[in-house]
């Protein structure tokens, strides 16, 4: 091992040649201490190798001159303790020192391999130079855009001038958000009402004609016309079962509706198969005693499986709980004509517990001691709680729907068919009718019935809960979302889409295209003279005692114009005036066509809706029935007395 160590006297004689070269450098190199650890490996071979590395040689022992001792033993050219590891580059031509020394136990072996945690992940410095070229590009043209920006002579510096930009942008802003209100919006003119009462027919057709839609096209109607018919009071009541919907935060809303039309009828006959009930998802926590306390008082309250939500499934979820949950009073009295019998005619429950406003009929029938069973309604209506709506008008219009003939020989088409033998038997082809009864919605994209009222016939209602296809198709805006189902049924050119366009609008304060005053029909003398009638009795000062003339010339339109806020037609009106300016041609007597008014956002427009619809003499069915209690209870009071001195009178 000696013999292949470099010796000291052979660097000297190599780097002799070097000496002949032009110096660079005033001090010479010293000499690298790979010749003293070779000299002393020599020396003492048991000892390590890599202890000469750690530990300067030491100087021989015995006289020897400076001289000699330097010469024979040059100074180390690095530190006793071990320098940090460095790698290399592998494509450096020039060879490391490091190279060429022994391997350390404090030098970690294999320092070029990744660890495990390392080997597929990639470094942010990995990418390509392309893409860090195309990211310090743009990011260098935004820097430099924001500085010509900054240092342009007209940006705001100043803190007033700052304020007064952001008060711009917000007003740019908005406009820009109302125009694009206004141009996205279908609504823009007001609707031709003269039109849909006078010629309804007529109207329809021109706004189905406008229909660009890939759908089939509904079997649309207008239904009886002219209405009610001749035979309206000999036909039996129809079983309606009305949900509300609703929010459990809404119990003012829910109150004024118990307290109005939901116990208001007609004489108790027409109505007497009609249930109101408020339905309302999942409630809030903070509200979850306050609702269990309203249900135990009233009795009118379905809180169902499914989280609060207007576009979200409720309705659907609504509908699958009617097929099952469902159940209206049977008819209580005998008609010229007989109760149609369908396929659900035969499906009877025992009554369930009644609400204050529910049919005073129901009430005796309850209090009879061997109530009737109630049986499945003929229709589940759909209504919002800005809407009011008037029962009487309802079923007897949907009453009507109920007993129209119909052609049910159409055959199904040979898809069709096939379809119907995976169906429930729920929806086979019966005698049953298939009634879509509201307001019809035609567009150029779009045919539904408008979501403030709507009602589904029985069968529609059970085919809605058990097809497989429509509970795919449950979120959205709910009304559009039922016209889909509709069309999805396998007997859909049979749906009757019956539409009244005539008797249900806005409310007149709400501003919107659908608004129309409290209808009746028109006439422009009659109007006239009411409004200069009602002039004269308000007290006026002596600058206004004369009439003016634009009274005298009304116009036979409508009293509100779209987009225009209403005004009363004379300024200072009472109560009862006011509330007489928004019916149409009316001497205080109950609108007799009217069936919904929607819209209706405020408090007080729900009570001015309900003086002008409901005022007059009509009882409550509360009211109904309690004064059928005291009426009997005074019947048998008297039936006693004179029962007692027609005895008094044999005696004696």
């Amino acid at each position: 091992m000696s013999s292949s160590a470099p010796r000291p006297e052979d660097y000297d004689a190599s780097s002799s040649t070097d000496s002949e070269l032009p110096r660079r450098h005033s001090k010479s190199r010293p000499p690298f201490a790979a010749s003293t650890s070779a000299t002393n490996s020599s020396g003492s071979s048991s000892s390590p190798r890599h202890s000469v590395f750690l530990f300067p040689p030491r100087a021989p022992s015995g006289s020897a001159s400076v001289s000699s001792t330097a010469s024979s033993t040059p100074l180390p050219s690095r530190s006793t303790s071990p320098l940090p590891y460095y790698t290399s580059n592998p494509s450096s031509s020039c060879p490391s020192d490091t190279e060429s020394e022994p391997s350390s136990p404090l030098i970690r072996s294999n320092v070029n391999r990744n660890p495990w945690w390392r080997e597929s992940r990639r470094s942010w410095w990995s990418m390509s130079r392309r893409r860090r070229r195309r990211t310090g590009r743009i990011t260098r043209t935004l820097k430099k855009w924001i500085r010509r920006l900054v240092r342009h002579p007209f940006f705001p510096g100043q803190p007033i001038t700052i304020v007064l930009t952001l008060l711009m942008l917000s007003v740019f802003a908005i406009c820009l958000t109302l125009l694009l209100i206004y141009i996205l919006n279908p609504d823009k003119e007001p609707l031709p009402w003269r039109a849909y009462c006078f010629a309804p027919s007529t109207s329809l057709a021109m706004d189905l004609s406008s229909s660009t839609s890939s759908q089939p096209m509904p079997n649309i109607t207008t239904g009886v016309l002219p209405f009610p018919p001749a035979n309206l009071d000999s036909l039996p009541p129809a079983g309606v079962f009305v949900g509300v919907f609703s929010v459990d935060s809404a119990i003012e809303r829910r109150m004024l509706v118990r307290s109005t039309w939901a116990g208001h009828g007609d004489d108790g006959t027409g109505t007497s198969r009609t249930l109101v009930r408020f339905i309302l998802g999942q409630p809030k926590k903070d509200w979850e005693r306050r609702i269990k306390l309203e249900m135990e008082m009233y009795n009118d309250i379905i809180i169902l499986p499914i989280q609060e939500n207007m576009n979200g499934g409720k309705t659907h979820t609504f509908f699958s709980w009617a097929s099952i949950n469902a159940w209206v009073p049977p008819v209580y009295f005998n008609s010229t004509v007989p109760p149609p019998q369908f396929s659900y005619s035969n499906h009877t429950s025992a009554p369930p517990s009644l609400a204050p406003h529910d049919p005073f009929l129901a009430w005796n029938d309850l209090n009879s001691g061997t109530p009737r069973h109630w049986v499945r309604p003929d229709y589940v209506v759909k209504v919002d709680d800005d809407s009011f709506v008037m029962l009487a008008e309802l079923e007897s219009r949907l009453r009507v729907e109920l007993h129209v003939k119909t052609n049910s020989t159409q055959k199904i088409a040979p898809r069709d068919a096939t379809a119907l033998g995976s169906l429930p038997p729920a929806i086979v082809p019966n005698n049953d009718p298939l009634v879509y009864w509201g307001y019809l919605v035609s567009n150029r994209l779009h045919q539904f019935m408008a979501g403030e009222l709507y009602a589904l016939s029985w069968s529609l209602v059970d085919y809605v809960s058990k097809d497989p296809n429509v509970k795919t198709i449950t979120k959205g805006a709910e009304d559009k979302q039922t016209a889909k189902w509709m069309r999805s049924h396998p007997r859909a050119s049979e749906v009757r889409w019956t539409s009244e366009r005539c008797w249900i609008y806005d409310h007149p304060r709400a501003g919107t295209v659908y608004v129309v005053i409290f209808f009746l029909l028109l006439f422009r003398s009659r109007l006239t003279d009411k409004i200069i009638s009602i002039f004269r009795e308000v007290p006026q000062t002596p600058a206004q005692n004369e009439i003016p003339e634009s009274i005298g010339h009304i116009s036979p339109m409508p009293c509100v114009n779209f987009g225009v806020r209403y005004i009363p037609p004379v300024p200072d009106l009472s109560t009862t005036h006011s509330v007489e300016a928004l019916v149409e041609g009316s001497d205080m007597q109950s609108c007799g066509g009217t069936v919904v008014v929607h819209f209706i956002k405020k408090h007080m427009w729900f009570l001015e809706t309900a003086l002008a619809l409901l005022e007059g003499e009509e009882l409550s069915e509360t009211e109904k029935y309690e004064k059928s209690r005291a009426a009997y209870s005074t019947g048998t009071v008297l039936y006693e007395r004179r029962q007692s001195g027609a005895a008094n009178n044999r005696l004696l």
